[in-house]
């Protein structure tokens, strides 16, 4: 599995296994614990994760897991989110939905996820969606805290657009190192809103989630989605992929700007497709050929 070197301090695998559905696959611990080394047997070292996921549940799921294996967690690079409250009996505390990004409240989300995946280190904290409160001298200030304490060791961000990127990045001693976004062959929008373009000029390493589209991909019937698949069978049958999931993260791959796609799943089945689509290489023309499908009109 290729590497990805986010600064001089910290790498991910190319592939990141993602456990928004954790709470989903209904596995014990020690059948939690065998997943994470499977996966971690194909090379893929990086999980992502959020305090929210899974009705704030996922990470502590995940954590106990990680207090089973010792050892596990020192080879893994966990990422996960904060910022983003809603109503729930796990946070009784919280009375609406909203953003926050509150020094008071990151720190709290902070000890809550270090407690919950039994760690005293997270290796990257993403800010999970642009607060439009958000005060960037206020997170910067929080960020070298915990950088300094060192409870994080890397920051980064989740959907933000270019200049939301930029002005937060601006405030900050030690940059940020990626930002994650959707980025489909139904979900073009960071390649046509300057995400990737920026991504590229700063030599920062975006994260995709929700590569397959929620599965829309394989099931969706508007004409858009067909027209995209068909376009993506096409492919599959001149690269001889097995199904056209490994198209697509071979298509994502072949971005210059590093794509990380995060493979949601909790099947090991579909996992391995991921990594067999790493591996195969598409020309210009096929890649430009599912581009144009989502499109729906050719390029100029």
């Amino acid at each position: 599995m290729e590497r990805v070197k986010l600064n001089d301090n910290l790498e991910f695998s190319r592939l990141v296994h993602g456990y928004w559905r954790l709470m989903d696959w209904n596995l014990s611990n020690e059948e939690l614990v065998k997943l994470i080394e499977d996966v971690y047997d194909l090379g893929i070292t990086t999980v992502d994760h959020a305090d929210i996921y899974g009705n704030f549940s996922c990470e502590e799921k995940f954590g106990e897991a990680l207090k089973i294996k010792k050892g596990l967690r020192e080879k893994l690079e966990i990422v996960t989110k904060c910022g983003i409250k809603f109503k729930s009996d796990k946070r009784p505390e919280n009375k609406s939905h909203c953003y926050d990004t509150s020094m008071d409240h990151i720190i709290k989300s902070v000890e809550r996820s270090l407690k919950n995946f039994n760690t005293d280190y997270i290796d990257v904290l993403l800010i999970h969606r642009v607060d439009a409160l958000l005060n960037p001298y206020e997170v910067s200030e929080v960020f070298s805290k915990l950088k300094k304490d060192g409870k994080v060791l890397n920051f980064g961000v989740s959907n933000f657009l270019p200049s939301q990127f930029n002005m937060l990045n601006s405030y900050l001693d030690d940059k940020l190192v990626t930002n994650q976004v959707e980025i489909s062959p139904l979900c073009l929008n960071a390649f046509e809103d300057g995400t990737l373009d920026l991504m590229l000029e700063k030599r920062v390493k975006p994260m995709a989630w929700s590569p397959l589209a929620g599965g829309e991909i394989f099931k969706g019937k508007d004409e858009r989605v067909v027209r995209v698949r068909k376009a993506l069978e096409k492919v599959r049958y001149e690269v001889s992929a097995n199904d056209i999931d490994e198209v697509i993260y071979a298509w994502l791959l072949m971005h210059p700007s590093k794509i990380m796609p995060i493979v949601g799943s909790g099947k090991l089945e579909r996992i391995k497709s991921a990594v067999n689509g790493s591996k195969l290489k598409l020309t210009r023309d096929q890649w430009f050929k599912i581009y144009v499908a989502s499109r729906g009109v050719d390029i100029p």
